[in-house]
């Protein structure tokens, strides 16, 4: 048998104190985990505006690449896109939200320079390349937003279920035991205080 269930005050102490950190706890990953699921709803709605903006910026940067394939001939567009340096600036860090490590994601724009001349090319070109250069952005951020929300509807269910096992089994654990510890001490009261009166009304007897 767990000494610690037995009914002394001092257990009583140990068991109330035990309850209040184990609310305090509850209360804490309830609020934890209301912050999370906000902060996981608006990165879906993020990620839904940057999925649009990708699309639109997807039909864009192929209806120029198509007008340049036509203008400059699609085997001189083919050996331009040769010229184009393999993007190998992008760098992942990470920070903590609420105890969840997010990814960080940098890269170097300044690298988005033309790798043709102006010369013998067409404005349909450029415009392809910008277009293709904003997809690319735009579909870096996506992957840390997509990301962060997996990372966050993970935790959202760590904190759910601890959350769970304090409200539903530690906490009413801790409750009984108050309960009993506290009955059984007053109990004891009661029959301390029927012995005394029962020795008083001897020795008055007496």
């Amino acid at each position: 048998m767990d000494p610690n269930t037995f009914p002394t005050k001092g257990n009583l102490i140990l068991a109330k104190n035990s309850l209040a950190l184990s609310r305090q706890g509850f209360d804490l990953m309830d609020k934890k985990r209301n912050i999370l699921i906000r902060e996981m709803m608006e990165l879906i709605d993020q990620a839904k505006d940057l999925q649009a903006q990708i699309d639109e910026t997807f039909r864009t940067a192929y209806a120029a690449l198509q007008k340049a394939n036509m203008e400059l001939g699609i085997q001189f567009v083919q050996q331009i896109s040769y010229t184009v340096p393999i993007e190998n600036s992008i760098r992942i860090k990470t920070r903590s939200v609420m105890g969840t490590e997010i990814p960080l994601v940098e890269f170097d724009k300044s690298g988005n320079v033309p790798t043709y001349s102006y010369y013998g090319t067409r404005l349909s070109l450029d415009e392809a390349k910008a277009a293709f250069e904003k997809v690319k952005e735009l579909s870096i951020q996506l992957s840390m937003v997509e990301n962060t929300a997996i990372r966050l509807a993970t935790n959202i269910k760590k904190t759910q279920k601890r959350a769970n096992a304090l409200k539903n089994i530690t906490i009413p654990r801790y409750e009984a035991l108050t309960k009993d510890i506290s009955d059984a001490l007053e109990e004891k009261e009661r029959e301390e205080f029927t012995r005394l009166k029962v020795i008083k009304r001897m020795k008055t007897a007496g």
